[in-house]
């Protein structure tokens, strides 16, 4: 194995490594989920030269210095107030989904009137109208940093939820035909198709290291796939309704659930047992979501 370069990624904090190893370029990362601005650093990179051969003598001064610049950002304080930029009248029909490019520069907004549309975020200006769906688009994302389109056909119903790995090579599709695939986003070839859910997955992620994906399904039922295996690793069952949202938290041990049932659960991966329901709604639950740390829950209907 040889390395290529390193990488700096804020969220979750880590670095990441290209490296060559029989002849194929290859990455992984190294997670600081517990990292602090109180972190020793020449501990915390012995640690790592314990177990990561890819970090050589050589490497550890470009490896501090990027450990540093995570403390520093975890040290600031953001004290930014937020407001109404401008308006767009994006579609002629309500919007379903936006997000943004890696740097902010530009967005991308889906719609019910079938079309996706970028816009540069500081003018406003619409950059360029996405044509060819033949219903609504409901999910959206960027391949950060590359941008390369395709056109994924294989669902034999409409794509509830769509998302990139953390290194963009892969992307995992939910659709209401009780599926999800696994797709190469450079090729745009199907890798695998996940199976075993009785109705329309509704919600699909990956964990933060990408070795993981989690669905969430109208049947009530969310279930953990490897994402190298493609094989199912623990079925979560307890819900008394569908299941619209599903999430890891950072460390990916826990997943978190959301559903028509009014509660939330909370979920060992290792033991595919629940480990607390949260309860508190009134009607059913659409949203949910770790904060940065793992130890903080939010939810929305």
């Amino acid at each position: 194995m040889r390395l290529k370069r390193l990488h700096i990624r804020y969220y979750p904090p880590g670095i990441i490594l290209d490296y060559e190893k029989g002849g194929q370029q290859r990455t992984k990362s190294i997670d600081f989920l517990d990292l602090t601005p109180d972190t020793d650093v020449n501990d915390l990179l012995a640690d790592i030269r314990r177990v990561e051969p890819l970090i050589t003598a050589s490497r550890t001064d470009q490896v501090k210095a990027l450990i540093k610049r995570l403390q520093d950002k975890l040290s600031q304080r953001d004290e930014r107030k937020f407001y109404l930029f401008k308006a767009l009248q994006a579609h002629i029909l309500p919007l379903t989904n936006v997000a943004f490019n890696k740097s902010g520069s530009s967005f991308i907004t889906g719609s019910y009137d079938r079309t996706c549309k970028i816009w540069d975020t500081a003018s406003g200006e619409e950059l360029h109208t996405l044509e060819g769906h033949r219903n609504v688009v409901y999910a959206i994302a960027f391949n950060n940093p590359y941008g390369r389109e395709h056109t994924l056909i294989g669902h034999r119903g409409e794509i509830s939820s769509v998302q990139f790995n953390w290194d963009c090579s892969l992307i995992v599709t939910a659709s209401m035909d009780k599926n999800c695939k696994v797709w190469d986003a450079e090729s745009g070839q199907c890798l695998s198709t996940l199976t075993g859910h009785d109705d329309e997955v509704l919600d699909v992620c990956f964990n933060y290291t990408g070795q993981l994906i989690a669905t969430a399904s109208a049947d009530g039922t969310s279930r953990v796939f490897n994402a190298d295996t493609y094989q199912c690793v623990c079925k979560l069952e307890g819900h008394e309704g569908e299941i619209s949202k599903v999430c890891f938290n950072p460390q990916g041990t826990r997943v978190l659930t959301a559903s028509a049932d009014k509660t939330a659960r909370v979920w060992c991966v290792r033991s595919s047992s629940c480990l607390q329901v949260l309860e508190g709604h009134t009607d059913e639950i659409f949203s949910c979501a770790f904060n940065y740390e793992g130890d903080t829950i939010i939810t929305g209907n």
